[in-house]
């Protein structure tokens, strides 16, 4: 299972911090995505990491403001959003799949329930 959590209210500018806990499994070799998703629109890709080398992808719209990281001894993956625009506002969850990642939501298996993040102008 999944758990996300972290997300707020946060004025343009600033910063969030989203965990997304896994329990139940372990997650070693798997690909950990976030993902998000605005009012009427479609849920988009944000960014990724592998649990296994941490290395990471970013999509355009975040690169440079956003990092992902992982604690393996925590089993947790964090999304560090740093300069917040009011586009940014969504609910955003984390999304696992074994193996690679990839940028369409569809192949992840596993969902956590997703965290609102608000950015306010």
């Amino acid at each position: 299972q999944l758990q996300a959590f972290g997300g707020g209210l946060v004025q343009a500018g600033g910063s969030l911090r989203l965990s997304c806990a896994a329990s139940g499994r372990t997650f070693s070799g798997y690909a950990m995505g976030w993902f998000r998703q605005a009012p009427g629109k479609e849920r988009e890709f944000v960014a990724a990491i592998s649990w296994s080398d941490g290395s990471t992808f970013y999509a355009d719209s975040v690169k440079g403001r956003f990092t992902a990281s992982r604690d393996n001894a925590k089993n947790t993956v964090y999304l560090q959003m740093n300069s917040l625009k009011p586009e940014d506002t969504a609910v955003y969850y984390c999304a696992a799949r074994r193996g690679s990642y990839f940028t369409s939501p569809n192949p992840y298996d596993y969902w956590g329930q997703g965290t609102l993040v608000t950015v306010s102008s």
